[in-house]
């Protein structure tokens, strides 16, 4: 039941044939008799730290996989057996694993990898902002939300501009892709080379994943519409009644619409037609999150992310590099803000004295004026 459209097969499908050159697929199965209990694909790569090469293993769709359901129902002995077949197989450094959602103080399959590891880790990736639609959703928002929409929408009806809900299929989100890969091009995503289609790469991974998806019903799209051009849109993968509000983007010269919340409005609306139970954020960021839904909230998913260092050589000798720097970092953090307060107190202490030169000087001037007059 916690299966993500991010676990589908289709999505797994495009992720393989992402794999550059230096990467390599292998997938971990674990039967008992004949009913599948463990699938864990995993990629194996050389990754740089401190610019020394380092074998790294990652699970399938790192790092545009939103949210993973551990694909697992076995006990500790068997998790046990699972980790020394991977190291047996795949000699490595790290396995990490990004975006693991598990119920809050729920017991971990992981848990079991910890203790066999020369050095683990447990990280917060991001908490996520999620939305419960319920009836009360037939109403207008309150408080300040509501204001901001309102503005939104006077401006969005001013400039002729409308919302359109799509439902692809595999033969119309080709062409969708494009249109909405154009505008992430030219927006901030483009320029900082952080979109879902920064690169030819991601490009084609992206239009072989969603396609395959629209072809099972799983795509959404809510965009906004001016003389038959796109400029803002949404895109979404819906599972299991839960809408993941996974990529958006807008042309910049229209960011003072704030069509951003009028969409995301959208879904919520959409949600209510469909019966739909969940609007999720689907990723943002573990500090300063602006995204909108916040304003909704009814809750947080978090994602965590597993790191286990193995007792190769290498292994060890990035779990110490680990552990040195988490010893290090808060003095570090607490020198770096000792000498910014310190930085400050000279240009404090010297503003009186610009001030009295400052003053000194108006006086001369004042007194040569004065003797010109």
């Amino acid at each position: 039941m916690d299966h993500t459209p991010f676990n589908a097969l289709a999505w797994m499908c495009a992720s393989e044939q992402a794999l550059t050159e230096g990467e390599r697929l292998h997938v971990l199965l674990g039967w008992q008799g004949l009913e599948l209990v463990l699938c864990l694909p995993l990629v194996a790569s050389v990754e740089r730290f401190c610019g020394l090469p380092f074998r790294v293993l990652h699970h399938l769709g790192y790092p545009l996989a939103d949210r993973l359901a551990l694909l697992a129902c076995v006990d500790a002995a068997q998790m046990r057996l699972a980790l020394s077949e991977i190291r047996r197989r795949l000699p490595h450094a790290l396995l990490q694993l990004n975006e693991v959602c598990e119920p809050v103080d729920a017991a971990s399959a992981l848990s079991e990898w910890m203790r066999h590891s020369s050095t683990a880790e447990r990280r917060l990736s991001c908490r996520v902002p999620m939305h419960v639609i319920c009836d009360a959703d037939h109403q207008e928002v309150s408080g300040d939300p509501r204001y901001k929409l309102r503005r939104a929408r006077k401006r969005i009806a001013a400039c002729g501009a409308q919302v359109r809900r799509i439902t692809p299929d595999a033969s119309t989100m080709g062409p969708l892709l494009q249109v909405i890969s154009e505008v992430e091009a030219v927006s901030w995503k483009g320029d900082e080379g952080v979109g879902i289609f920064a690169d030819e790469r991601h490009r084609q991974w992206m239009d072989r994943a969603f396609t395959a998806l629209a072809d099972q019903g799983l795509v959404r799209l809510v965009v906004l519409e001016l003389d038959g051009r796109c400029i803002s849109y949404r895109l979404g993968l819906l599972e299991q009644g839960r809408l993941y509000d996974y990529n958006l983007a807008f042309l910049p010269q229209y960011a003072d619409l704030g069509s951003g919340r009028v969409l995301l409005e959208e879904w919520i609306r959409w949600g209510l037609d469909d019966n739909w139970r969940w609007i999720d954020a689907s990723r943002v960021s573990l500090t300063n999150s602006t995204h909108q839904l916040h304003e909704r909230l009814s809750g947080y998913i978090e994602h965590w992310r597993w790191s286990f260092y193995s007792w190769r050589p290498s292994g060890l000798a990035l779990g110490t590099a680990l552990r040195v720097w988490q010893h290090l970092k808060p003095r570090l953090q607490q020198w770096r803000a000792r000498r910014a307060t310190a930085a400050k107190a000279p240009s404090t202490a010297a503003a009186p004295m610009i001030k009295a030169t400052d003053t000194h000087m108006e006086r001369e001037h004042a007194t040569a004026s004065h003797s010109q007059r």
